[in-house]
């Protein structure tokens, strides 16, 4: 059945995207500024499931590319969003039926938001990873044959450009250098596609758990209850590690916030590898989850999501561990997200429901 999001909806949309990021997707109190604007300036959204999509709908994701370091400086705006879509349109012939989430993850759950808002169509509740991932390509949608392209992107200043390439890879290649150019952050909107297709590749319910999540935290604080155990078992998942950050290396290259950081704890130190997200996690050396499974970082008693670009020293924080979709654990999708693609010489360790080891 179709609900609705309006002002209120946002706040929990985005604090529940932010845990399902893995401390990617962009800053979710930015992305909630500009969907709470759109809805203000253009009404509510409408949101709709999969199984509602006609045959022949024109589905489009909406997007913020770039480093999410730099989109806390270099604010986005909706003329932005509109843009990157009206470009899309212009190349395909046809006006868009409905918006999707390329990605449930921080500003790139309400993005969609906001341009959805803006155009004035419905909203999928679903989206094409189930969590978040650095690269373009790395959608379900890329293993069921859905391109890419056409994509477009538009920035700040107005420029806008709309790319076909050979396959999603080239796509996401050339699209990262414009964006490095444009300030390493811009709009994008790409992967058209049908409502079959739609149906068939992208992971349903995402923006439900998405609220769900963030009412469960609110609830869990005003019920004096525990907000990560409420999490973890809304999950599946578990927890991983409770300590205190004590150290984080980041920068900001080639697009992408890459770094690590370790986490002391009475158990000995997590390290945690991220590329925008949280990609590889070591408990003293020994592999405990690795991409394409969830790794979550949270406050250890608000249970609020941290993004790695706000990881600091001293943040007492509980990481999470909870399991992908599992089409992500094929060997076609490893190929494209799995460890190896990320420079890590370790085989994927998939997620599993044993107890924590260190706390």
């Amino acid at each position: 059945m179709s609900w609705t999001i309006d002002v209120d909806q946002v706040r929990p949309l985005a604090r529940g995207a932010a845990i399902l990021g893995t401390g990617g997707g962009g800053d979710p109190y930015i992305g909630s500024l500009l969907a709470a604007q759109a809805i203000r300036e253009h009404g509510p959204v409408t949101v709709v499931g999969l199984d509602e999509l006609g045959d022949d709908a024109l589905v489009v994701t909406a997007a913020m590319m770039g480093a999410p370091t730099v989109m806390v400086e270099k604010l986005p705006n909706l003329d932005e969003v509109v843009a990157s879509v009206r470009a899309l349109e212009h190349v395909l012939g046809r006006t868009v039926s409905h918006v999707a989430c390329a990605e449930v993850g921080g500003v790139n759950s309400t993005v969609p938001v906001a341009a959805a808002a803006a155009l004035g169509v419905p909203l999928l509740d679903a989206d094409g990873m189930g969590r978040a991932f650095p690269e373009l390509q790395m959608v379900l949608p890329t293993l069921y044959g859905v391109t890419a392209s056409p994509l477009s992107f538009a920035d700040d200043k107005g420029n806008t450009g709309v790319l076909t390439t050979v396959d999603n890879t080239w796509t996401e290649r050339i699209a990262r250098v414009a964006c490095v150019e444009m300030g390493c952050s811009v709009m994008i909107a790409g992967f058209p596609m049908s409502g079959a297709q739609a149906r068939e590749s992208l992971v349903r319910g995402s923006l439900s758990t998405c609220v769900g999540l963030g009412e469960e935290i609110a609830a869990a604080r005003a019920e004096h209850d525990d907000p990560v155990r409420r999490i973890v078992e809304r999950l599946g998942g578990r927890e991983l590690f409770a300590g205190k950050v004590v150290d984080v290396e980041r920068a900001t290259t080639t697009g992408f916030a890459r770094g690590r950081a370790r986490i002391e704890g009475a158990g000995g130190d997590l390290v945690l590898e991220f590329q925008n997200e949280h990609l590889l996690a070591r408990h003293d050396d020994r592999v405990l989850v690795t991409t394409p499974d969830l790794i979550i970082v949270l406050e250890h008693d608000t249970g609020e999501a941290i993004t790695t670009e706000g990881l600091r020293y001293g943040q007492r924080v509980r990481v999470v561990a909870a399991p992908a979709d599992p089409r992500w654990h094929s060997d076609e999708a490893l190929a494209m997200v799995g460890p190896g693609y990320f420079g890590y010489d370790v085989a994927p360790h998939r997620f599993d429901g044993a107890a924590a080891v260190a706390a």
